[in-house]
């Protein structure tokens, strides 16, 4: 039999190697020892099978009780800790003295007959054969084995059904080992004859459980997976919840600003409970589909909550996600504030340029409207190369190396919708033709470009916002020019062009390419983009090319978005 033991022992001493990997500052104490304690009761069952005398025999009982005595110690210490049972610090010393007497009656065998009354051994056929007597410790640390398993039974099954903070999961795992260890002790002898022990093979066992339960250790304890300077500073809570939406626990801070989290069973489903539940899966779910999405407010009664959601770390592995929640009443209010103070200003900012505030929007609206009304073919064409000009100025400053202004890029956008205010001076036989411009009729449509920048001229020549009115002159006039000159209304080529209207040509042609007009189908973007890559150095400025590649996922969610594309 000594091989069976020298196996186990083995076995259990890479297990402990196993752990030993694995092992994070967090883990409970009595988890090293049980880990530390197994291999050396191993040790004490292989030393007995090969002993050769009753010295030996003596020496290999006096190391298996070490870990008969203190491994049921632990197991039990270990369940407390996990049901989050906390006894007294006397209670704890009182079973720990209690624990070092019994053993110590152990190291007594051979010399007084406390825990042994006798003992003998001898070699029968090549076997050991022990011969004992036992004494009234033994009968006393056979008791301390039954009280320990009965105390740590009671915790499981009080905790199971009472407290909701301790993981059920965790529970049923811890009560393997426990009924293993208790088990192989006190029938193993009676199912294997005393032939040979089956308690190293419990111990075995145990070890590959408690390396499940260390490996799920950390998700459960709040002080592991934050840090426990914040923690201790007791003004943010924090809550756990695995890729399954299962709740692994929060603190007491956090309790404190959702009442609701007391109410939920640690590895049941977050949605089960109605009030907190959605909001936070609702959360996770937005994190998950953009990661930027990580901090909402949450209002409760007169406070306002700011939460982050980040992933819940093991170490380098995600295993499921953090919630911080800090209470940001004061700040929002500040805030509120702030906005107030802002509005009012605005308000008399906007009173001072009330002027040319109505202006630009008579015009923008007003004028606007009215082709729309007139212009059959291109309905909602302003609002969307408007559109389609923010998204690429946006992208132009996302870098800048064109060197433009942020009243420039303002003005653009605001000048964006006067583009075919000229289309208000062509007469309604061309504008409103259901089909292709014949030559004649095309040359009268080109007279917008220049019409429109004429009557933005005159609307604007009295306002004192000399710079905007350039600008959507420009845009009005030349948006139809080509980089390479063969454009109108002038042929202007290359840098002749206003930066504005070369920026504005591109919104305006991709309109035009992926819309429904009456004469035509709306192209793919496939298909348009390959026309407007192609007219980059013909049609349009090579140098806004980059911008136009950026811009485009945008420009096309956005069309996507529009009904009847």
């Amino acid at each position: 039999m000594s091989i069976f033991y020298n196996i186990l022992l083995v076995i259990s001493m890479a297990l402990t190697l196993v752990y030993v990997f694995m092992w994070h500052k967090h883990f409970d104490v009595h988890f090293t020892l049980i880990f530390a304690f197994i291999p050396v009761a191993n040790v004490g069952y292989f030393i007995g099978s090969t002993a050769k005398n009753a010295e030996e025999m003596i020496m290999a009982q006096k190391v298996i009780y070490l870990g008969g005595c203190f491994l049921t110690l632990f197991i039990l210490m270990c369940v407390l800790d996990r049901c989050k049972i906390v006894l007294k610090r006397i209670i704890r010393i009182a079973i720990m003295a209690f624990t070092f007497i019994v053993y110590g009656s152990v190291l007594t065998i051979g010399k007084y007959d406390i825990f042994y009354k006798s003992y003998s051994y001898e070699i029968v056929n090549g076997v050991g054969v022990a011969h004992k007597q036992y004494g009234p410790m033994h009968t006393v640390f056979m008791l301390m084995i039954v009280i320990y398993y009965a105390i740590s039974l009671f915790a499981l099954v009080y905790s199971l059904y009472k407290k909701k903070d301790v993981s059920s999961t965790m529970i049923k795992l811890l009560f393997i080992p426990e009924t293993i260890c208790f088990v192989s002790f006190f029938l193993g002898r009676i199912i294997t004859r005393n032939t040979f022990e089956v308690i190293p093979l419990g111990y075995v066992i145990s070890q590959v459980v408690y390396l499940i339960i260390v490996n799920r250790l950390c998700l459960y304890d709040i002080n592991a997976v934050n840090a426990d300077t914040i923690l201790e500073s007791g003004d943010k809570g924090f809550i756990s919840v695995d890729f399954n939406n299962n709740y692994l626990g929060c603190n007491d801070t956090a309790k404190s600003f959702i009442p609701e989290l007391a109410g939920i069973r640690v590895d049941s489903n977050i949605n089960k409970n109605k009030s907190i539940g959605p909001d936070i899966t609702k959360w996770i779910g937005d994190f998950k589909e953009n990661e930027r999405k990580d901090k909402v407010f949450y209002h409760k009664n007169d406070k306002v909550y700011l939460v982050d959601i980040d992933y819940l770390f093991d170490g380098k592995r995600k295993r499921g996600y953090c919630l911080t929640v800090s209470d940001d009443t004061k700040n929002q209010k500040y805030i509120e504030l702030i906005n107030s103070f802002n509005t009012k200003l605005q308000e008399e900012v906007e009173e001072k340029t009330e002027h040319i505030v109505e202006m630009h929007n008579k015009l923008i609206l007003g004028m606007a409207t009215m082709v729309e009304s007139r212009d059959n073919s291109t309905g909602g064409h302003i609002k969307r190369t408007s559109e389609g000009v923010r998204i690429l100025i946006e992208e132009i400053m996302s870098e800048n190396k064109l060197g433009l202004s942020d009243e420039f890029c303002k003005d653009i956008i605001k000048a964006a919708p006067m583009h075919d205010l000229g289309k208000i001076s062509v007469d309604d036989a061309v504008l409103r033709k259901p089909g292709r411009f014949e030559p004649d009729e095309f040359e009268k449509m080109k007279k917008h470009a220049p019409e429109g920048a004429r009557i933005i001229h005159e609307i604007l020549k009295d306002t004192d916002d000399e710079h905007f009115r350039k600008i959507a002159e420009n845009v009005a006039n030349y948006h139809h020019e080509r980089w390479d000159g063969s454009g109108y209304p002038e042929g202007l080529k290359g840098e002749e062009i206003p930066i504005e209207a070369r920026i504005m040509a591109i919104a305006d042609v991709y309109d035009a390419l992926v819309s429904k007009r009456v004469y035509k189908e709306s192209m793919s973007f496939e298909e348009a983009d390959k026309i407007i890559m192609d007219g980059m150095g013909k049609h349009f400025d090579k140098a806004l090319e980059p911008y136009y590649i950026s811009a485009k996922p945008k420009l096309e969610a956005y069309y996507t978005s529009l009904d009847g594309h």
